[in-house]
């Protein structure tokens, strides 16, 4: 008798009916979405809104760049892929999944909003006494050891952090920006020839005779 857990592919499992109860309460994710739900973005929802067919909520497409920068999902191709693969895009996009082209376009049309907002982001994470989101560094050891001898964390040393996470904005965008005009294919995605399973499933099989 097998000693090894069995590994069904095949069965149906039943997910919890929300996504919002897909992710633990302290999941970065989370975070990300509390706060820009909490950022002033009414200029930014009038612009986008446009005409014709609805459009994805600004709020969303940000939230969604904001935690892949973070993470250091640059290409907008990985993020769109990520709301199918990953539990925590998934959740920010709501169970909803933009495109590329919709994210690469948004960010460049929006440059100059979405910098600012994305420093807004930061400093509110300072503010939380936050040492890092995600992979980037807040400097938060100074505003902790401020925070612990006051009551109420003060703005002003947010306030000389803030060139630091201006650079480091325009950094990410710059590498997003970078990675979005590689020609380099995604890794993840097979060959259109062996797509279906069908096709693959008889390739492996022509190829284990070769």
């Amino acid at each position: 008798m097998s000693r090894f857990r069995p590994v069904d592919r095949g069965t149906g499992y039943l997910l919890p009916p929300s996504v919002d109860e897909w992710l633990p309460e302290n999941h970065l994710a989370r975070f990300i979405v509390e706060v820009v739900e909490n950022l002033s973005t009414t200029q930014l929802e009038r612009d986008y809104a446009g005409r014709g067919s609805a459009a994805y909520h600004p709020n969303m497409l940000l939230a969604l760049l904001v935690y892949g920068y973070a993470t250091g999902v640059f290409s907008s191709r990985k993020i769109e892929r990520a709301t199918y693969d990953s539990l925590a895009f998934r959740f920010i996009a709501a169970n909803q999944h933009p495109d590329h082209d919709t994210l690469a376009t948004f960010r460049r049309r929006f440059l100059n909003e979405f910098s600012e907002l994305f420093v807004q982001v930061l400093q509110v994470a300072c503010e939380m006494q936050l040492l890092k989101l995600g992979t980037i560094s807040l400097d938060g050891s100074k505003i902790h050891a401020n925070a612990s001898r006051h009551s109420a964390l003060s703005y002003r040393h947010i306030d000389k952090l803030e060139p630091q996470l201006r650079q480091e904005v325009q950094q990410l965008l710059m590498q997003a920006e970078q990675a979005d005009q590689s020609a380099v294919p995604d890794s993840m995605e097979l060959p259109e020839e062996i797509a279906r399973r069908e096709t693959r499933l008889a390739a492996l099989a022509q190829a284990g005779k070769d």
